[in-house]
């Protein structure tokens, strides 16, 4: 009788045990995270900077929705986009000490303000400090037929910054 009550036991004690330690994997970001690094060759592996963001979709709504003029913006979706420059550069004219920044900018007409902030980890401009600001430059808007539906970051070959989304480009001169 002993070994019947142990057995029974060892039993449903294995079936609940692997129900608790079962691992629950949530569904796709709609907004997945990229990585935009200058140069961009993979074959190049000593880099100037490195930009990790997400990426949302217009998916039918205006980039003035999503990330309205003279606003503070998270540069991106989920948590603010961060900056990494591995060497000292100068960012729209000022000089920024290598070392990693939230990205942050306000969509214009015109122009975009990028701002560099000390403050890391963040969700989204919730908690934006701009007592953290490290930089704040300016950026030249301007727009392009083709309509980018993922919001996008990327380098030029003189490693410029350019971040796009429908057809709004923002370029940031980058110089190390």
């Amino acid at each position: 009788m002993k070994n019947v009550f142990l057995f029974t036991f060892l039993t449903l004690a294995l079936v609940f045990s692997t129900e608790a330690t079962a691992q629950k994997f949530s569904g796709l970001d709609k907004s997945p995270a990229d990585i935009a690094s200058y140069p961009a060759s993979y074959r190049v592996s000593d880099k100037a900077v490195r930009v990790i963001y997400s990426r949302p979709q217009l998916k039918g709504r205006s980039l003035s929705e999503l990330a309205p003029a003279g606003k503070v913006w998270r540069t991106g979706a989920n948590e603010a986009a961060e900056i990494t420059f591995y060497k000292d550069a100068t960012v729209g004219g000022k000089s920024v000490k290598a070392g990693t920044y939230s990205l942050f900018t306000i969509p214009g007409d015109d122009e975009w303000t990028v701002i560099l902030n000390s403050n890391l980890n963040q969700w989204g401009a919730y908690s934006y400090d701009s007592a953290a600001d490290v930089a704040r430059v300016t950026a030249k808007a301007s727009t392009d037929g083709e309509s980018l539906e993922a919001f996008s970051i990327a380098f030029t070959d003189d490693g410029d910054l350019v971040m796009g989304w429908g057809t709004t480009r923002a370029s940031l001169a980058i110089s190390q």
